[in-house]
């Protein structure tokens, strides 16, 4: 491996058997759970309800989702950092559309962040919008989606 590549890794395990396998589509359940060296906790999946999952557990579009918004987010908050652009605050709502094809498949076909960014002093706030088209830019996961996203950015004084 080159000094400029980083490899990650998890386990992953299926927990739904429920004595027969795979026999048929609803005889299984959807349920695993993701784990990676040195986490403190393990991720519990399985796929959306609409795909016979189980609502309380994170499905695979929506970890897709997070992982997109949590590394916008880091991206954006260094190149602020870099700046020298002060953030107080952060929150984000982001949203992602599938588009099934009705050959059992389907894709995201876009995602949307909605970074709420909160801001202590006024001369920032112009400098602090347009950090968020650096923080696309060298964000690892945007680079890699197949998939646009859009970012329909806010940002605020501290109050």
């Amino acid at each position: 491996m080159r000094l400029n590549e980083h490899e990650y890794a998890i386990e992953l395990e299926w927990t739904g058997d429920q004595g027969a396998g795979t026999a048929g589509p609803r005889a299984y359940r959807r349920t695993h759970i993701v784990r990676a060296r040195g986490k403190l906790h393990d991720l519990h999946g399985s796929a959306d309800r609409a795909f016979h999952g189980d609502r309380d557990r994170w499905n695979p579009e929506e970890l897709l989702l997070a992982a997109l918004a949590d590394c916008h987010m880091m991206s954006y908050l260094y190149a602020a950092a870099r700046r020298g652009v002060i953030v107080r605050g952060y929150a984000d709502s982001p949203t992602a559309l599938l588009r099934q094809n009705g050959q059992g498949g389907g894709a995201i076909v876009e995602a949307v962040l909605r970074p709420r960014v909160v801001m202590a002093d006024a001369s920032m706030l112009e400098h602090a919008e347009a950090l968020h088209e650096e923080a696309a830019e060298t964000c690892f996961i945007n680079a890699s989606v197949a998939f646009p996203v859009r970012h329909e950015p806010t940002v605020s004084l501290l109050t």
